[in-house]
């Protein structure tokens, strides 16, 4: 079955049981006639499964497609289908371009948890794009910044990929960042760097303090979003970003304003959304 929810009230539907056979519930979040498209999965695996069919839908429309990719292990799944299906069925990415949302501050390129590094060996080296099309932020300084914003200013990102922050960062945009800010120098919080441990041998002091960061307007002239979570530490992050008010204190909650929204998760994220 389907549920759909807006302001006032929710309705059940009956639906083709074989189209919504992997689909626990979903949502639709109607805010000022924007709708906020929420699919829970039962697990990873299929949140990455429902990413890709997502994102091969929009290769396959537009070969020459300009791809807003982000970090992280949560698009890890959907990044592994997107080679296998390269490398199986031929689908080309040589057409289209990339834009990264981050980069840490202070680690160079060849570090092996940089992000240059992160998305080379977990996505571009097994596909056919161009490394010339491919763009990643660097650097410190507001110039910096305002460089990789003139890098976008003649193309539209057509499907920007996101994850969550348990604190409900969107990029590197820790809370209280305007939603008004382009790409920009950001100081990482302690919770941030507690989360990113893990990648430096758990030890925080090596976690940067600084990022550059596509800013959320950057982030907001998708023409598509594509939010992946999942485990219950996304729980608090997904539930503001779907039940709440938009707060800049949750950066996320920002796409109940984006008229193209699709948040895919698992049911341990999804464990705090209302029924």
């Amino acid at each position: 079955m389907l549920w759909t929810r807006d302001k006032k009230h929710m309705k059940k539907m009956s639906a083709d049981c074989k189209q919504v056979m992997k689909v626990v519930s979903l949502y639709r979040k109607v805010q000022e006639e924007i709708v906020m498209k929420v699919i829970v999965l039962k697990d990873y695996d299929e949140v990455s499964q429902k990413a890709f069919e997502v994102m091969k839908e929009v290769i396959s429309a537009k070969k020459d497609a300009v791809l807003g990719l982000a970090t992280g292990s949560s698009p890890i799944g959907l990044y592994q289908r997107m080679i296998k299906d390269h490398e199986e069925n031929g689908t080309s990415y040589a057409a289209c371009q990339s834009f990264n949302l981050d980069e840490y501050v202070g680690l160079s390129r060849d570090h092996a948890e940089s992000y240059y590094t992160f998305m080379h060996e977990n996505l571009f080296k097994g596909l056919d794009m161009k490394e010339e099309n491919i763009h990643l932020p660097y650097g410190n300084t507001k110039e910096d910044c305002e460089a990789y914003e003139k890098a976008m200013e003649h193309v539209t990102v057509d499907i920007q990929v996101l994850g969550i922050g348990a604190n409900g960062h969107i990029g590197f945009n820790e809370p209280g960042t305007p939603f008004t800010e382009e790409t920009h120098i950001v100081t990482l919080t302690e919770k941030t760097r507690q989360d990113n441990a893990r990648f430096f041998d758990n030890d925080i002091q090596q976690v940067p303090t600084h990022a550059i960061t596509m800013g959320i307007a950057t982030i907001m002239k998708a023409k598509k979003v594509l939010l992946v979570a999942a485990g219950a530490n996304k729980a608090d992050a997904v539930k503001a970003m779907v039940d709440g008010k938009p707060d800049e204190n949750w950066p996320a909650s920002v796409l109940q304003k984006h008229d193209d929204v699709i948040v895919i998760v698992d049911e341990a994220a999804a464990s705090k959304l209302n029924a």
